[in-house]
């Protein structure tokens, strides 16, 4: 069974499961959707995911949309496989549960919305919205001052090692790292360690350099 990822890789869900699967050090092939000219909202696409959103997963017969879905569903099954990305006790796999949901929830709605005015406008030739970026960065700061005091008492957000709802914040932590609001991140010791941790991770690498390609 071949393992598919329809999307491209300058999304960040896209790139969510791919560094999955390259923790996994699993093969798959990754199908080429061209948004610009609304090929995601089109069939074959939109069979895929009806919602017209990248990405869109494949492994044999099941197909998948959501992002997190998806990572989750190749980290249960392919559990035998590369990192092992969820905790065996229940009790650890509840405390990753919370921030899997923190990240989807308070991290990645504020995260978007800075990604989008201070990283992807001025690549399209667009004006940020400094009153918006403003507004986010305060919302930022005290979301970062929570991840700051969890940080201090654990390595990872779910404990002393790496799953799945550190790994989801990756894409979004690349994003932001290489823009002006680095200095929030930089600004918590221990928040700082976490992302040079996620990011220096050979998975991540290998994603990044699929990216370039």
């Amino acid at each position: 069974m071949v393992i598919k990822v329809h999307g491209p890789m300058m999304s960040p869900a896209v790139m969510r499961v791919v560094a999955t699967l390259k923790e996994k050090d699993l093969d798959f092939e990754l199908v080429p959707v061209n948004m610009q000219s609304g090929d995601h909202k089109k069939e074959p696409f939109i069979s895929l995911n009806p919602f017209g959103q990248v990405p869109a997963f494949e492994d044999g017969d099941l197909k998948l949309f959501e992002s997190r879905a998806i990572t989750q569903y190749i980290a249960h099954t392919y559990a035998d496989k590369g990192t092992q990305l969820l905790p065996n006790d229940p009790k650890k796999m509840a405390i990753m549960s919370v921030w899997m949901e923190v990240e989807a929830q308070k991290f990645d709605p504020i995260g978007s919305k800075l990604g989008f005015e201070i990283v992807i406008k001025p690549m399209l030739g667009m004006v940020t919205d400094d009153a918006v970026v403003a507004e986010n960065e305060e919302k930022l700061g005290k979301l970062l001052d929570v991840y700051e005091s969890r940080l201090k008492e654990s390595k990872y957000l779910g404990g002393e090692s790496f799953t799945l709802a550190d790994l989801h914040h990756a894409p979004s932590l690349h994003y932001l790292m290489g823009s002006k609001v680095k200095s929030l991140f930089d600004a918590r010791p221990h928040v700082s360690a976490w992302c040079a941790d996620i990011l220096a991770r050979p998975a991540w690498c290998k994603t990044l350099e699929l990216s370039k390609q």
